[in-house]
């Protein structure tokens, strides 16, 4: 997976400290009923590690537990996917088992909705190994910030990964609006209206609608960044929030600066 720079990152710590709930019994009746238990720089891959790599999953009881591992997997899953060469890890009936008393996902993956990209296919892993957030054009809303916290920091998640996508129809849409001032129908707008503050005004036709891909992906890490108890894991060294794009002439999640 290319992208543009890299740096490094550190160990991720087995426990975190605090949480936007009000009580601490509350914290354990979510963790009871879902049954869970320094951002990095742009790299020139997603991950460092190698594409023939077995799968590390939670599951299996190898569970990436830093940034740089769970993006070095993320990484690997990538690569079996474009050379079609998918293992669908973590799908046998004892995994399936193992998963009905807890889960560890190594990762959360911030996407779209759009249906020719799937988190679990595009990295190819399995059950257990992935918490998927998704929305149009990946925008944030207080479900989504509340979905992507309690990854974070009930299941202690290393690593946030926001991926946008070519040819994204939310992102075409909200560039079409804002050309011709006409409003989207229902409810649209609204992703629409948050989308349209990234819109690349440098740019005209589809390198517009290009540019505004990646700069919205930029604005949504950002925010998560900026979010006070995922900032805090972040200065810990406990997590990272990458932004990336999936290209879907080649199947390569790329890494964004």
């Amino acid at each position: 997976m290319n992208s543009d720079r890299s740096a490094g990152s550190q160990p991720a710590s087995t426990a975190h400290k605090r949480f936007a709930l009000p009580s601490l019994a509350r914290r354990a009746l979510l963790r009871a009923g879902l049954t869970g238990a320094a951002a990095l720089g742009a790299t020139a891959a997603l991950g460092t590690g190698s594409a023939s790599a077995a799968p590390t999953t939670g599951a299996s009881g190898r569970r990436p537990s830093t940034p740089q591992e769970a993006l070095r997997e993320l990484a690997a899953g990538n690569h079996r996917w474009r050379t079609f060469r998918e293992r669908h890890p973590d799908e046998s009936p004892a995994v399936r088992q193992s998963l009905t008393t807890g889960q560890h996902p190594f990762a959360l993956v911030l996407g779209c909705i759009d249906s020719r990209v799937p988190p679990e296919l595009v990295f190819d892993q399995g059950l257990g190994d992935l918490m998927t957030v998704r929305s149009a054009g990946e925008v944030l809303d207080e479900a989504v910030l509340g979905s992507v916290a309690y990854g974070v920091l009930e299941l202690d998640i290393p690593l946030v990964l926001v991926v946008g996508h070519q040819s994204c129809g939310a992102v075409k849409a909200a560039v079409a609006a804002d050309e011709s001032g006409e409003r989207l129908p229902a409810h649209i707008q609204y992703i629409a209206d948050q989308i349209a503050p990234n819109i690349d005004h440098s740019k005209t036709g589809d390198a517009r609608v290009g540019s505004t891909i990646d700069a919205n992906v930029r604005a949504v890490r950002a925010r998560l960044a900026a979010e006070p108890d995922l900032a805090a894991k972040v200065a810990a060294g406990e997590l990272a929030i990458v932004g990336a794009r999936y290209d879907l002439d080649t199947q390569r999640v790329h890494r964004l600066a």
